[in-house]
């Protein structure tokens, strides 16, 4: 069965604008690492140890959202448009609720965390406020995530992106006037992004709370709802965590290699993150597309559709592994005057642009098994990756290689071995009828 041009439409439709909003994430760390980087490689290296510890908590909690957008979108596929915004709101309340506990949690232990991953003098101090500062903006992260959750599975990617484009704007003023005008350095960065994320999310708040009333879904939390919602995002937080544990590894061999190639990862993998969510935008619509077929019990459709976006999501990696190849060289300047930086940041994307393709593939993929509720193959799966992964970067350290060279060969280890065995389990999996489950989802 091939896709219908309507369906290419719809794809298109939903594809074209969230990329826009996926992409305000990682241009919120590209703004923050441009703005900081200019005050000095320990700045830079203590915003990237402190950001790969923050985006690995927000990370584990992305189940947020990509909980919702199925769920949301299956009760969409079935007509029932009051049962989807009941697992919106219940979605949206338990984003608070985690959101608090974590933001105390990350508070205490900011200097500990940072410690036990290496960090130490400046490099330390400057992680250790940008950790702390960013914690009132992560309540606002989790509310966010799980209330695009409930925009995407109702098939809307356009108010997301005018929500973040705003932010995004917001972001970089805030941010200039805190860490220049007012001198505060790092924190100054972390404050900045903070009011931006609470900007962001009380706007999601409100409409959420606007809808489920006009349709006369109570605003109280369902207890029920949000332990089925807790069980399915179980399994997407252990595979999130095998991801994070993966880019955590990664940045401890790195962080052994010294303070440049650290300020050097940071910038890689802000620009990888980049592209990710970039390339994620197709996974976006194959979240919510594919949980739409498959609700309503059409899963020729949602086969027709995983062939056609998961090509699209390859030609997608080729192009944009063409662009990072020829910008590879001029990107270093943007973000630091630091000649030992900018050559070992060049040498990373290169290997990186080699690498979009396959990562334009898992990404798809991803998002397609993830709109389908196939969590718990996502979660094991997830966990072979990482046993995978694991010898090949400790291989690397062992090497003792450093300078552009040992950059070089984590991000070899990072983008194509650790990608490469992503894409043959999600492809192995995809080719199966397993994970089309028909109808409302137990």
């Amino acid at each position: 069965m091939s896709v219908p041009t309507g369906h290419r439409r719809e794809i298109l439709r939903l594809a074209v604008p969230a990329f826009g909003a996926l992409v305000a994430e990682p241009l919120f760390l590209l703004a923050d690492s441009a703005i900081v980087g200019h005050l000095g490689v320990a700045q830079l290296a203590g915003v990237g140890l402190a950001s790969a510890v923050l985006h690995t908590a927000v990370g584990l909690m992305v189940f947020l959202a990509y909980s919702t957008t199925p769920a949301v979108a299956r009760a969409i596929g079935e007509g029932k448009l009051p049962r989807a915004l009941a697992a919106g709101r219940d979605g949206v309340w338990l984003a608070f609720l985690l959101g608090l506990v974590l933001a105390a949690a990350g508070f205490l232990a900011a200097e500990p965390l940072l410690e036990l991953m290496g960090a130490r003098g400046d490099v330390r101090s400057f992680a250790v406020d940008y950790l702390r500062w960013s914690m009132p903006g992560l309540v606002a992260m989790l509310l966010i995530f799980a209330a695009t959750g409930v925009l995407r599975g109702m098939q809307d990617t356009r108010t997301p992106l005018v929500v973040a484009t705003a932010g995004f704007a917001l972001n970089i003023v805030l941010n200039l006037v805190l860490v220049y005008g007012l001198d505060w350095s790092v924190t100054g960065s972390a404050v900045g992004t903070s009011i931006a994320q609470w900007a962001m999310a009380l706007v999601y708040v409100v409409m959420v709370r606007r809808s489920a009333r006009h349709y006369g879904v109570p605003l109280r939390p369902d207890w029920h709802g949000i332990r089925a919602m807790t069980k399915v995002g179980s399994w997407l937080m252990l595979r999130t965590l095998s991801l994070r544990i993966a880019i955590l590894v990664t940045v401890v061999v790195v962080t052994a290699q010294g303070s440049v190639n650290l300020a050097a990862h940071q910038l890689a993998m802000t620009i990888f993150t980049f592209l990710a969510f970039a390339l994620d935008a197709l996974a976006i619509a194959a979240q919510a597309l594919i949980g739409k077929e498959l609700g309503a019990g059409r899963s020729d459709a949602a086969r027709a559709l995983t062939r056609t976006m998961t090509r699209w999501g390859l030609g997608f990696g080729v192009l944009t592994g063409a662009l990072l190849a020829m910008a590879a060289p001029w990107l270093g300047p943007l973000f630091t005057s630091d000649a030992g930086v900018t050559s070992a940041l060049t040498l990373a994307l290169l290997v990186l642009a080699a690498g979009q393709p396959l990562a334009g593939y898992v990404f798809v993929l991803d998002g397609v098994l993830i709109g389908a509720g196939d969590a718990k193959y996502l979660a094991v799966a997830g966990v072979i990756n990482l046993a995978v992964y694991l010898p090949l970067l400790l291989a690397v350290h062992l090497t003792g290689a450093d300078g552009g060279t040992g950059l070089l060969w984590v991000w070899a280890a990072f983008s194509l071995g650790y990608m490469l065995v992503r894409a043959l389990t999600l492809g192995l999996r995809a080719r199966t009828d397993r994970w089309m489950v028909l109808g409302a989802r137990a």
